[in-house]
């Protein structure tokens, strides 16, 4: 079976995925970086669509972390902000995080059910690509999106692992596949200071973010896959 992958954006296009494909999800500013740091330290990571479902799945963990954030701002009753340099600083691992995230953590529940649920950002892209390339044959890499934009660091995270994919014998499935992979390779990550999400970030006082993404570029081999609805550390092979 000729090997495909496709780069798409937001919570819509899972749907079209869920039946042949598995799907990674990336939202570079900040979920898939706050979660895959998370799950690299060892400490058990639970995303939730909602800050009422974050609750649920709290009331049935011991000392749980609420971490997240929903138009930027961190939910009442939340522990910590959608922060991987917060997490990254955190020494207490045995207390599972619940993630919140304003499109991120929904876009990897909307993909439960498909062939495989991943989340990739700029520190495990290879190891994410080659996980992927050993295992599947069909592959869709999902932008979350932000406030109906494909954010430049969202296309730069799904166009590296796309890239890697392609070099491996993938097919782009698109035209657009094409576009965004040409329009990245070769591209640091030094580029995503200029999008919008790094100015918020600047803006609001939490430039230490942004600054750690950039800094931070496939540094780790972990490859988060969503189990039973916890981003779980698997091979990468």
């Amino acid at each position: 079976m000729e090997k495909k992958v496709v780069i798409d954006c937001f919570q819509e296009g899972t749907f079209r995925y869920r039946n042949e494909y598995a799907i990674v999800v990336v939202d570079v500013m900040r979920a898939t970086t706050t979660a895959t740091t998370a799950v690299a330290t060892g400490r058990r990571v639970f995303p939730a669509r909602t800050t009422d479902e974050a609750f649920v799945i709290a009331s049935t963990l011991e000392d749980p972390l609420l971490v997240g954030e929903l138009g930027g701002n961190m939910p009442y009753g939340f522990h910590i902000n959608n922060s991987p340099v917060q997490i990254a600083g955190l020494n207490d691992i045995h207390r599972p995080m619940i993630l919140v995230s304003s499109s991120g953590t929904a876009l990897m529940m909307s993909s439960a059910g498909s062939r495989g649920v991943f989340v990739a950002c700029f520190r495990n892209y290879t190891a994410m690509a080659h996980h992927l390339k050993d295992n599947f044959d069909r592959v869709a890499i999902v932008g979350a999106g932000t406030r109906g934009q494909f954010r430049k660091e969202d296309q730069m995270g799904c166009a590296w692992v796309a890239e890697i994919l392609v070099k491996s014998g993938f097919k782009p499935e698109t035209p657009q596949t094409r576009e965004y992979i040409y329009r990245w390779s070769g591209v640091g990550a030094e580029e995503a200071r200029t999008g919008e999400s790094a100015d918020y970030l600047r803006n609001s006082g939490q430039e230490n973010d942004l600054e750690f993404i950039i800094k931070h570029v496939d540094d780790l081999g972990t490859v988060p896959g969503l189990v039973n609805y916890e981003l779980k550390a698997l091979d990468k092979s």
